[in-house]
């Protein structure tokens, strides 16, 4: 074979080899952005694109989930895991940029090893860690964003590093970016999988009031998330309250699925703690993590979504998929999933008193609440699925790698 013939095979084999995208992770939390993220690695096309899940934490809850979905790992390399916080202290620390340099070092050889093409990001610690060698070993950053439009990372590392930034909804797109990023950035609501049947609610009801010793006439609302400041828990037990002041009588408790994620205030003793300067302890029930969800969601009647600058709230696409109405606060992204009034309430954010009105008239009123059931299902059906999502990533990922 002549060095032409041979140079020729080597650029078809090259064009024609899959796109290699690497999801890292820290590996230690589960939450909304490892489930979408799980999702999206599940469904793309093998034959084109060959995903690396990299875990910096072995044996712990993420790698747990993914084992059970029948999706593998691979250890990341030693290093430090940055974070914003770290990133800003590097300016005015030598040891601290040292160890930058060695994480970056480390991260660009394995990258290299691996032959990636597209590193995709998925939170904050892991785009601090691994955009610059992202860049520096010769690939592709996607950077997802699913935080706040103010948030450093976003709007001074992405702009820079990112090939492309890809946000949850229109509320998350970057503020004050430090350069123009029109030509590099698109929204893409995150993957939902549709239920494959209906749960019996009023069987998961029962079962959750056997669980909590309760009568069987209890009616839920929930709480679905990870217990931090942002979503508000505190704001949904005063929530239970208010409505309690206004309808003493009525059997209605609130449920709590959720924890506080590592290396954050727990919160759960102060909602325990307000709840009991409230007079509502027996009315509030923190039930931890669950999984499945679907049975806790089916036995809600209401979802409770008091968040403020949520970007996008998985639990709200959820919440409808399973016919369960929803309450949010009329901030960040949750105006572009709940129409108000049709399929599901949007009240004003910071005042737990402003649920109370709709969450009587879908607790008081069977038919209005089987409406806003329906109408919310049938909505979520049609705009969220896993299809759309993959397809709009892979045609980015596809677009980072022309030659592929």
């Amino acid at each position: 074979m002549s060095a032409a013939e041979r140079t020729l095979e080597d650029h078809v084999a090259s064009a024609s080899r899959r796109i290699v995208i690497a999801f890292p992770f820290v590996g230690d939390k589960l939450g909304g952005s490892h489930i979408s993220a799980t999702g999206l690695i599940a469904g793309l096309d093998k034959e084109k694109f060959e995903p690396l899940i990299v875990v910096h934490k072995q044996g712990q809850v993420l790698e747990r989930f993914l084992q059970e979905r029948g999706l593998s790992v691979t250890l990341a390399p030693e290093v430090d895991i940055l974070s914003p916080l770290v990133g800003r202290r590097l300016i005015g620390g030598f040891s601290a940029a040292l160890a930058h340099l060695r994480t970056t070092a480390r991260l660009v050889r394995f990258l290299r090893t691996h032959s990636i093409d597209i590193v995709h990001t998925n939170d904050s610690e892991m785009h601090a860690t691994w955009a610059l060698a992202a860049r520096l070993a010769g690939g592709k950053l996607l950077w997802h964003h699913r935080a706040d439009p103010l948030a450093q990372g976003v709007n001074i590392l992405a702009p820079l590093l990112a090939n492309h930034i890809v946000g949850v909804s229109k509320f998350v797109r970057p503020a004050r970016p430090l350069l123009p990023i029109e030509h590099k950035f698109t929204v893409l609501h995150s993957p939902f999988d549709h239920p494959g049947t209906q749960l019996d609610r009023e069987a998961c009801r029962r079962n959750l009031a056997e669980e909590l010793l309760l009568p069987f006439n209890t009616r839920f609302v929930g709480y679905v998330g990870n217990l931090v400041e942002r979503k508000r828990p505190m704001a949904f037990v005063e929530a239970v309250h208010a409505f309690h002041r206004r309808y003493p009588d009525f059997a209605l408790s609130g449920v709590l699925f959720g924890c506080s994620p590592p290396n954050k205030p727990d919160l759960g003793e102060m909602i325990r703690t307000r709840a009991n300067e409230l007079g509502i302890s027996n009315r509030i029930h923190l039930l931890g993590f669950r999984t499945p969800v679907a049975p806790c969601m089916s036995a809600l009647d209401i979802l409770l979504v008091p968040a403020v600058n949520e970007p996008f709230g998985r639990t709200l696409i959820e919440a409808m998929l399973l016919g369960t109405p929803v309450v949010a606060t009329n901030h960040g992204g949750n105006p572009e999933a709940v129409d108000d009034g049709t399929t599901g309430y949007l009240v004003e954010p910071e005042k737990p008193d402003a649920f109370v009105a709709p969450m009587a008239r879908l607790l008081l009123d069977r038919p209005h609440w089987d409406e806003i059931s329906k109408t919310a299902m049938a909505h979520a059906l049609i705009k969220y699925g896993n299809k759309a999502h993959i397809e709009g990533i892979s045609r980015l990922y596809r677009n980072l790698v022309p030659s592929r």
